[in-house]
């Protein structure tokens, strides 16, 4: 079972992840599913029940946006692809990050480096 701690960290950088993906390459949902499982060695394993919330608000802030596209095969599917204030955004996030995880690592390390 799942701590609280991991939900709450899982959930904090989920959105980031997504928009990272995204601005890879332009993908739909069970595609982010199936990358974000593998990535990660299976310890992201998504519900479509928490993706598509995450595209839905990425999408309403104008950080990404969809299509409908079909491929004569299948059914038609949402593709999503990151606007260029998408792509500034992920820089942000990351940048705020990697500052995150620094200072983390100080707390980890007895607070010896600066």
């Amino acid at each position: 079972m799942e701590s609280r701690f991991e939900r709450q960290m899982k959930k904090g950088v989920l959105e980031m992840l997504v928009l990272g993906l995204l601005c890879q390459r332009p993908a739909h949902g069970y595609q982010l599913l199936n990358e974000i499982a593998s990535r990660s060695g299976g310890f992201l394993q998504l519900k479509e029940g928490t993706l598509y919330p995450i595209l839905y608000r990425l999408e309403d802030d104008g950080l990404i946006q969809s299509t409908w596209q079909a491929d004569g095969r299948a059914a038609p599917k949402k593709v999503y692809t990151p606007t260029p204030e998408g792509r500034e955004e992920l820089a942000r996030q990351q940048a705020v990050w990697k500052e995150f995880c620094a200072c983390v690592a100080r707390f980890e390390d007895g607070g010896d480096q600066r």
